[in-house]
């Protein structure tokens, strides 16, 4: 009984790694939230939770936001893509509109709403891969023979990155041509089209940092951030300083003191390195681990998909793996000073709105792509067990309970030859007359 009852369950509808993975990731940056945002969140609100019931509200939102494009097929996404090109540049125009956009530590990248603040680049992450990813199975021959057919989605994707630079946000724009660029190699494109794409985005890269003096002081802090420690480098000598005392196992959870107004931006961007303090090397190789695997996670379900012929899920499952990969390995080089300082956040982490919902649907529609390809590959086995079904023959019990009924009918069910038969065979009564 308890066989057959195993026998019968049915698989889970979403992918358990997937989900497991993001759940850990995002009640990994509940606690530590918690843990860094308290000094700032008593100086600022008088209250040191906060920003940790803030935080906790948008995990709770994001998720409700999930749920929903969990729900969406994904050809739907694919029916709007270029809906979503135009919302895109859209929000990235209406945030340089003055008084519209909302300026925050000399950027502009915010919409004030009142209630919540929209950051337009954490949208045009997600839109501006369902649009390649449409754009790639439209004009999938175009793209694959001429440079001309190359080039053309890679100038709107351009147009994008300058409307980003005028934020300006550099972090958003890198992590967008990278995953962009991604996205169409993973697709096939042949490789020589790429190279004349890498040397003009290496040489706008040089110019960028050369044209605004600040970012060309940050570059000079990567280099060498002990000889600007209390000027442009201070923020990652105090990033390197809270790795040192975490050392393999922390000081423990809530006993940061770089988090005690040392580190700047420390519940957000460097979020990576209190936990390294708090939790150690330890903590800080479990949270890689989590996202490499959600990467190669994503990797696989992208591949499964085309070998599917599903060509706009693999397409928009590898710009997902690509932007949360990017996203997560830039933020977390910038927090042990292998990459230049950046404004990103650790995606599923950090603290803020934007990047929360962004996130969730992110692996929402991960979580469905999965699904889409699992139910077609399972489709043929499951017509075949109902054909199965159907041509099967009776149970013996079945059999059984039909003989009982035919015995339990009498001799007034036999058919008409039997009783004429039955009443042939009968003796006639001695002495009887005829009349």
């Amino acid at each position: 009984m308890s066989g057959s009852r195993i026998h019968n369950l049915k698989p889970c509808p979403i992918d358990i790694v997937v989900a497991g993975l993001a759940l850990l990731l995002l009640l990994t940056g509940i606690v530590m939230v918690g843990s860094a945002s308290t000094e700032v969140s008593n100086r600022i609100y008088g209250d040191p939770l906060y920003m940790f019931i803030k935080h906790s509200a948008y995990v709770v939102i994001s998720l409700g936001i999930a749920a929903i494009a969990l729900m969406m097929p994904i050809k739907s996404w694919q029916q709007i893509d270029w809906v979503l090109l135009l919302l895109s540049f859209a929000l990235l125009i209406a945030v340089l509109v003055p008084g519209v956009g909302h300026t925050v530590n000399g950027s502009t990248r915010w919409i004030s709403l009142g209630f919540f603040t929209v950051q337009g680049s954490e949208f045009v992450k997600l839109f501006a891969i369902v649009y390649i990813s449409g754009y790639l199975v439209r004009r999938k021959e175009e793209i694959f023979d001429s440079l001309s057919g190359f080039i053309k989605p890679l100038a709107l994707i351009s147009l994008m990155v300058l409307l980003l630079l005028e934020q300006p946000d550099f972090g958003a724009s890198v992590v967008i041509m990278a995953s962009i660029l991604g996205v169409i190699f993973l697709a096939g494109v042949p490789f020589k089209h790429f190279v004349p794409i890498i040397l003009s985005v290496g040489a706008a890269a040089f110019v960028i940092v050369q044209w605004q003096p600040y970012r060309l002081k940050r570059f000079e802090a990567f280099t060498d951030p002990w000889a600007h420690q209390f000027d442009s480098g201070y923020q990652l000598t105090q990033a390197l300083i809270a790795f040192g005392r975490g050392e393999w196992f922390g000081l423990g959870l809530g006993n940061s003191i770089q988090k005690l107004f040392f580190l700047p931006e420390a519940h957000t961007d460097f979020l990576f390195s209190i936990l390294a303090e708090e939790l150690g090397v330890v903590g800080g190789v479990i949270v890689i681990s989590a996202f490499t695997w959600l990467v190669i996670k994503a990797i696989l379900i992208s591949r499964r998909a085309r070998n599917q012929g599903k060509e706009f899920h693999a397409n928009l499952a590898s710009g997902i793996a690509l932007l949360l990969g990017v996203q997560s390995a830039i933020n977390i080089g910038v927090n042990m000073g292998l990459l230049p300082t950046k404004g990103l956040t650790l995606p599923l982490v950090s603290y803020g709105g934007n990047s929360l919902i962004i996130s969730c649907v992110l692996i929402a529609i991960l979580l469905r792509i999965e699904f889409e390809c699992r139910e077609e590959a399972e489709l043929p086995i499951r017509k075949s067990v109902q054909k199965k079904r159907s041509t099967a023959k009776p149970k013996s019990s079945e059999v059984k309970a039909s003989l009982q009924e035919k015995l339990s009918r009498g001799a007034t069910d036999k058919p008409k030859k039997v009783r004429a038969k039955a009443s042939r065979s009968q003796p006639k009564a001695v002495g009887a007359k005829r009349i």
